[in-house]
């Protein structure tokens, strides 16, 4: 492995870094000189690997120097200084002091959002030389195995009963931790947590604790955020992070997490459902007491009249809240020391909620496992007291009514709470993130690293976490120009204003225009295609209209459309429809419409072709009016007339935080694209206010470069078609390259250990380059383009391999044989039998069809009239098609018109040039089609064209006209006849790129026409147009 000196750290790499790589990783190592750092790579730049390989090297190095003084003291070489050590050493330390004991190697805590993240952080550190002592902490939801824990349905009964048997030692599974902790298999390899799942199935060793012990001996710990953040999690895994290194990952969620995890909301279900299972208990004391007296219920050590406060506090908290008359649906608004007030009405103090939290404990306890266990508000209001009340200038209180379709279950006369209305709901939100991450520096932590691929823009990020951050990056891409195509595309095709701002969002022009935008570059972007939209009720609203004026069908004609749902169980079955599309060979794609801050704008990966465009169809502003956004913004300005802010720091205003919501939310969306260095995408961004420069410059920094703002529709699509076909091509390279380097690679590996000759190597580099011709070949025909070979169509080649992708080796060779006899006997009826398995599937009716070609003329008629028999549609047969190549040659020859010859596949015209353009373009179908307005655009174009011979602007306008609607585009072909010679080649080259799945690549417009035959939906109008045109 490449060993980097980076300041003084010798950090080993899997592979020659890129300068990108290099810079993120200094920046790391500039962190850890405790300070803190946000850090912003793009995803695909190898950000985690960088990450951890910086990191454990520093680490190593930082072991190192605590070596370097333990020998000079052995030495007792007292002159030796921290400036004269072994260079690979390096400094002592930052302040000038030198640590000299192990203990003091600080420990590395990863944190980032869910489970399935940190196992792939875990799966790239067993990609590095970098062997550390690791520990995976995670839930008992994801680590317990034991049966009669994992049967109950809440975590809170869980965590209890788990709790109970450890304590009297009736688990199996925790029993046997002590002496597995020390194991081989997991001290001395990198385990995640399926790993110790796995390991402890085999040993019947309970996970949960045994990741608790390794916690103790580990280098590097992994958690989900929440386990630092919140107070009581981090109290109950005993993490310590005195002079720890803390790395949030995917720290884009940080700003919510934090804010959510001093947050609660107490509903009038949660207090009904405490004071019902206080009832119960005192009900169960009744009973005992009836057979003797006691002053405890049976199993409960909490003496009863503990029990009977507990349920008046709640009774009287209930009370207190619901006292409240909320005017609509705004709520109250209270400041945070108001909570305060509201717990002393219920006799709740500061003073009292340590024994009232132990009280309900005990209960909870008890109670674990039972049917009626209802004790939500235990773990949302009690477990958040201890801290937040102490600190309630963060936070506000908000009394609102309870609109949720949530039943009680009423049960008896149990019920205490006397109250008929519709009850009010206590919310106590924290406005500020910066308070759990005060918190966290006040636990004497080394640094603190945020680091994530989208967190721009980073001044208002950072501003939010009220800690100083010294180091900061946004870090450029590994990628290069050719593989990003990023455009504002302010109007539509119909040169209507594309907007999502509240006043126009819903208006029917602008939607119809959207809609024509998507569905043009649903047209032109090959394979799977993002769509995201503002919220889920615009989304809902739009595709309503969609489906409404046609736009849908046009859009499911060219690539079935997925819609995000909201249910996590609906999403997952959505998200593999699509990516079983995209992989579907016989389709040309998918598109997901999805919601920005939804599910799929979040952390999945839409790699290569999964994403090959996203288009963002707005600015995804918070909704306004809801209660915790207005709070949040009003928050933020008292804090800024208050000027509350640490020196050097910038607060936000409410506006400010609120707009940079819309912009942070639009770089996550836009990070699906773009997964690795070899991958390509385009951007889109479909709403007019992209064009500003005060918009684009909160962009992603390695963004901004490559936005381009188009005046005209059809430069777009002009321009789109050539960045794929550059892409396409390049990745076609990537791909041999890296092919003939496996093979090098393997072919030295044989070398060396079987001394086998060079002529092997040959041998297979020469099969690897035929079967890189031949998977180009398909890839190219399955996208509808005819082979080239030896300057001629190759029909029969093209259509044998599309043939052969499609069937199965036995179908295909019965297919082979019937048209070779074909050829020999020329006798139909035995065509028509050996080829009747392609009528058996609708998938290849196409195929049956595409027999055309192959057909002699004097059985053409009759071959269609089977099509359409048995497959529905014909082939396309006109007279002209029975006549022989000899009769088509004297025929050519004394006639000046149009004679179609071939197949419906390829059709060649030959045809006498004419001189005007009306006589030979504007004919009654072109107006019909273009409508009296635009007709005149078109004459004005190329009469403009005839004058001033701009070739940019006349084509400007008529790829703009004609690549609306779908089946139009054969005007494109036909309008070549129009064109300079100086330019023919010129627009023969942009009707190359545009028509993406049909390829013009023997078009010569005077005077011979060639048009390809696609097997797309609109490819039987495409023909039919062409050859009523040619005749």
């Amino acid at each position: 492995m490449p060993l980097l000196s980076l300041d003084g750290v010798e950090v080993q790499f899997p592979f020659p870094p890129y300068e990108c790589q290099k810079d993120y990783m200094m920046k790391v190592i500039d962190c850890l000189k405790r300070v803190n750092g946000v850090l912003e790579s793009p995803t695909g730049t190898g950000k985690t690997l960088c990450l951890l390989c910086a990191t454990l090297a520093w680490r190593e190095h930082f072991k190192d120097t605590i070596t370097a003084h333990k020998i000079a003291e052995r030495l007792d070489e007292k002159k030796i200084s921290a400036d004269n050590f072994l260079p690979s050493w390096g400094p002592a330390s930052e302040d000038g002091t030198s640590p000299t004991s192990y203990s003091a190697v600080p420990k590395i805590i990863y944190a980032s959002r869910t489970h399935s993240q940190l196992s792939q952080v875990v799966n790239e550190l067993k990609n590095t030389s970098y062997k550390p002592k690791v520990c995976v902490l995670a839930s008992r939801e994801q680590l317990c195995i034991n049966p009669e824990v994992m049967r109950q349905e809440s975590n809170h009964v869980k965590v209890h009963m788990c709790r109970a048997k450890v304590s009297t030692r009736s688990c199996p599974f925790y029993n046997n931790v002590e002496e597995k902790s020390t194991d081989k298999e997991l001290v001395e390899e990198i385990v995640d947590m399926e790993d110790l799942v796995k390991f402890g199935n085999k040993t019947r060793t309970c996970p949960y604790y045994l990741s608790r012990s390794l916690k103790q001996q580990a280098d590097i710990i992994f958690m989900p955020y929440n386990y630092l953040l919140e107070l009581k999690t981090r109290k109950a895994h005993n993490i310590d992070l005195a002079g720890s290194v803390i790395i949030f990952d995917e720290a884009h969620n940080v700003e919510r997490t934090c804010e959510e995890s001093t947050s609660f909301d107490l509903t009038p279900y949660d207090l009904a459902s405490a004071i019902n299972a206080l009832t119960r208990l005192l009900s169960e004391h009744a009973q005992e007491a009836s057979f003797g007296e006691t002053s405890q219920v049976s199993g409960l050590k909490t003496d009863v009249k503990v029990v009977a406060q507990l349920k008046e506090i709640f009774l009287k908290l209930e009370e207190a809240i619901d006292s409240f008359e909320v005017p609509g649906d705004r709520g109250i608004t209270k400041p945070g020391i108001f909570i305060y007030e509201l717990l002393e009405r219920a006799h709740l103090t500061y003073d009292t909620k340590d024994a009232v939290s132990e009280a309900l404990e005990q209960i909870v306890g008890y109670l674990a496992g039972r049917e009626f266990l209802l004790f939500v508000w235990s773990n949302i209001m009690i477990r958040h007291l201890s801290s937040a009340i102490i600190f309630v200038y963060w936070l506000q209180v908000h009394i609102h009514k309870d609109t949720s379709t949530q039943k009680k279950q009423k049960n008896g006369d149990l019920w205490a709470s006397s109250s008929k209305k519709a009850g009010n709901i206590l919310s106590y939100w924290c406005f500020s993130p910066g308070f759990s991450m005060q918190d966290l520096k006040n636990q004497g932590v080394r640094c603190i690293i945020l680091t994530s691929g989208t967190l721009s823009p980073l001044s208002s990020f950072t501003s939010e976490m009220r800690i100083p951050f010294s180091v900061s990056l946004e870090n450029s891409h590994v990628i290069g120009r050719d593989q990003i195509f990023v455009s504002v595309i302010e109007h539509g095709p119909d040169k209507v204003p594309l907007s999502s701002a509240f006043n126009r969002r819903l208006d029917p022009e602008n939607l119809s225009s959207l809609g024509n935008t998507v569905v043009n570059l649903t047209r032109i972007v090959p394979d799977g295609l993002l769509l995201f939209f503002p919220s889920f009720y615009l989304m809902e609203k739009t595709l309503e209209f969609w489906r409404d004026n046609g736009h849908a069908n046009r859009i499911e004609n060219l690539k079935p459309m997925f819609v995000e749902p909201k249910g996590r169980g609906p999403f997952a079955e959505a998200i593999e429809g699509y990516y079983n599309k995209v992989n579907d060979s016989q389709s040309r794609g998918g598109i997901f419409a999805a919601v920005c801050r939804g599910k799929a704008s979040e952390g999945l990966d839409f790699a290569n072709t999964f994403g090959r465009g996203v288009i963002i169809t707005g600015l995804p502003f918070p909704p306004k009016f809801d209660p915790r956004i207005v709070l949040k913004m009003q928050f933020l300005d008292e804090l800024n007339q208050g000027k509350i802010a640490a020196p050097g720091q910038k607060l936000l205003s409410g506006q400010e935080w609120y707009r940079e919501q819309a912009f942070r939310a639009v770089n996550q969306a836009i990070g699906r694209v773009i997964r690795h260095k070899d991958d390509y995408g385009a951007i889109f961004l479909c709403d007019q206010r992209f064009k500003s420069r005060d918009v684009q410059s909160h962009l992603p920094a390695w963004l901004r470069p490559y936005v381009r703002s188009y005046d005209n529709f059809g430069n777009i699509i002009r321009d789109v078609c050539h960045f794929f076909r550059v892409a396409q091509k390049m990745v076609r390279r990537l791909f041999l390259t890296h092919a003939i380097a496996t093979i090098l690679q393997s072919v030295m590996y044989r070398e060396n250990k079987e001394t086998k000759t060079i002529n092997n190597y040959t041998y297979s580099f020469n099969l690897s380059t035929r079967s890189l011709q031949h998977d180009k070949r398909m890839d190219e025909m399955m996208r509808g383009v005819c082979i080239i070979s030896n300057g001629k169509i190759n029909i029969a080649r093209s259509f044998l391999l599309e043939m052969k992708s499609s069937l199965s080796q036995v179908s295909f060779e019965q297919i082979r044989q019937a048209l070779v006899a074909y050829k020999k006997d020329d006798n139909l009826d035995n065509l028509l039998s050996g080829t009747s398995l392609l009528t058996l599937d609708p998938h290849t009716y196409r195929l049956y069809r595409g027999l055309y070609p192959f057909v002699r003329p004097h059985h053409r008629k009759a071959f269609d009239e089977k099509c359409v028999e048995l497959t529905g549609d014909g082939c396309g047969f006109k007279p002209e098609h029975s006549v022989k190549s000899d009769e088509k040659k004297s025929t050519m020859s004394h006639s000046g018109r149009s004679i179609w010859y071939g197949s419906t596949d390829v059709m060649i015209a030959i045809q006498k040039p004419q001189n005007t353009f009306s006589s030979l373009f504007l004919t009654s179908n072109v107006k019909e089609a273009l409508g009296p307005e635009r007709s005149l655009q078109l004459c004005q174009a190329v009469n403009a064209y005839k004058t001033t011979d701009n070739y940019e602007n006349m084509v400007t306008t008529v790829v703009a006209l004609f690549t609306e609607r779908e089946k139009d585009f054969h005007l494109l072909c036909r309008f070549g006849n129009v064109i300079r010679p100086h330019h023919k080649r010129q627009y023969k080259e942009m009707l190359r790129e545009l028509m993406v799945s049909i390829m013009y690549d023997q078009l010569s417009f005077e005077p011979i026409t060639i048009a390809v035959r696609c097997t797309m939906s609109w490819s039987s109008n495409f023909t039919a147009h062409v050859l009523e045109w040619g005749n």
